[in-house]
């Protein structure tokens, strides 16, 4: 898996319950061919990205085909997270 992009959004929340930041980032990701997450319409990550004073961790993510918007049904495996939260640490402010 190769992360080509990303776009982030601050997530506010108005009640003051959760502690830390949170973030909606959507990945742009390429898959070779043979990947089960490979699409021909091509995929991305959409995840929820939280710095608190536990430390830095993905709290949610989903694997969405483009052009469709389907999600598919698939878990991301443990080194396709460790590299979305190295990611995340690296370019989310």
């Amino acid at each position: 898996m190769n992360i080509t992009n990303h776009h982030v959004e601050e997530l506010k929340d108005p009640t003051g319950i959760l502690s830390g930041d949170r973030y909606e980032v959507m990945l742009d990701v390429e898959v070779p061919e043979d990947d089960e997450l490979y699409s021909e319409q091509g995929i991305y990550i959409k995840a929820i990205f939280v710095r608190d004073e536990n430390g830095a961790r993905l709290v949610q993510s989903a694997i969405i085909e483009r052009n469709t918007e389907s999600f598919l049904d698939f878990e991301l495996e443990e080194d396709e997270e460790r590299l979305l939260l190295a990611y995340c640490e690296e370019h989310i402010a």
